[in-house]
């Protein structure tokens, strides 16, 4: 029986009391496990003693997680952040040049909300630091006061693009998705294609034109009882299966260079 893809999950740094952690969701770490059908494994935001590539040695893929924090708009020449945002240097240092890294070695990559917006920033992209703020667009964002079923519940339509990955996927031209997120893509980092869009125009999934696996980012958090979505499950099941295709070769050529 073939060993289980060790799929990578990354981490916020995130100080609770006196001591340091390194925290990824549950929700992220289920569904790599139930739907993905693979080992979660978290990755510490230690960019200053691990390298991309050490990382990307011991994995078959990548989860890209959501995260409270935001990307610090110096990464994209964006202004200041309003005060009180929430940021994580220490993540942005270690997604950052890994999202880059992985790509190149062809490892497959989702990105999920930050996650998402991560991949658009290391290509050369910029974001909306407020989308409810800019005109034309609609808000975004949850409504912090309702349970977490209401705040995960659908929020609005998406429009996927024909011929991308979400519709060889099998997902219908329109979906209703979850919107959990204050900041979006602004600016789409070259060699990213549209997957799907909001009614605002707003880009709400892209994949690497020239990807050498899967590389797929969305907006919305489809980890959010992804068993029960059949969509959202397609696109851990896909994710899931290119891992699997990279354990088996890694498997292989471990296997031929032992011969």
């Amino acid at each position: 029986m073939s060993r289980l893809p060790l799929i990578g999950v990354t981490a916020c740094s995130k100080q609770v009391g006196l001591h340091a952690y390194h925290i990824s969701g549950d929700k992220y770490v289920r569904a790599v496990a139930t739907a993905a059908k693979g080992l979660p494994l978290i990755i510490p935001s230690l960019a200053d003693l691990l390298a991309p590539a050490n990382i990307l040695d011991g994995l078959d893929g990548i989860l890209f997680t959501g995260s409270p924090s935001n990307i610090e708009p110096f990464h994209y020449d964006g202004p200041a952040s309003a005060p009180g945002t929430a940021h994580d240097p220490a993540r942005d240092q270690t997604t950052l040049p890994l999202i880059r890294a992985a790509l190149l070695a062809g490892v497959p990559v989702l990105g999920i909300c930050r996650g998402f917006q991560e991949m658009n920033v290391a290509f050369g992209g910029s974001l909306h630091q407020k989308v409810h703020e800019v005109p034309g667009m609609m808000d975004h964002r949850e409504d912090d006061t309702q349970p977490l079923e209401v705040q995960y519940g659908p929020a609005h339509p998406v429009t996927i693009s024909p011929n991308g990955v979400l519709a060889s996927l099998g997902l219908p031209e329109t979906i209703q998705v979850n919107s959990i997120h204050s900041q979006g893509v602004d600016r789409l980092a070259p060699g990213l294609q549209v997957e799907a869009t909001a009614p605002d125009g707003l880009i709400e999934a892209f994949s690497v034109k020239e990807g050498k696996a899967f590389a797929l980012g969305v907006q919305w958090h489809p980890e959010w009882q992804v068993s029960s979505n059949p969509h959202y499950l397609a696109i851990f099941q896909a994710f899931g299966n290119a891992c699997r295709k990279r354990a088996m070769q890694r498997d292989a050529d471990t296997a031929s260079t032992n011969a």
